[in-house]
């Protein structure tokens, strides 16, 4: 999914004749790269377009994923346009999960919560 700025000449060339060979590949990769350039660029006010197209499509391995965008649409549209994130708890949760894995069966609940509360 690398822009195609970034490919060398032989991941070029290789791309190409994957792509003459299965017209399905060629569809999938438009859509894929249309869907990431959504993301990258954040353009929130478009994924309505992509979900159409994706749905139309013949491939289906992306229409289910593109019902599931349109079943929380406004979620993915949020998600692309807002400038705030969970990525912090995220971390936090992972972090908590870890500590928890790690003592399972080897301490008491009051030094998890030590740690949890104690470790950076």
């Amino acid at each position: 999914m690398r822009l195609r700025d970034h490919l060398s000449t032989r991941e070029t060339a290789r791309l190409e004749q994957v792509r003459l060979a299965c017209p399905d590949i060629t569809d999938v990769c438009n859509l894929a790269r249309a869907f990431t350039d959504l993301v990258r660029h954040r353009r929130g006010k478009l994924p309505g377009e992509w979900i159409r197209q994706a749905e139309t499509s013949d491939l289906p391995t992306l229409r289910p994923f593109a019902g599931s965008l349109r079943q929380d649409y406004d979620a993915v549209t949020a998600g692309l346009t807002l400038p705030w994130s969970s990525g912090v708890v995220e971390g936090h949760v992972c972090r908590v999960k870890l500590l928890k894995r790690s003592m399972y069966g080897h301490a008491s609940f009051a030094l998890l919560r030590t740690r949890i509360l104690t470790s950076p």
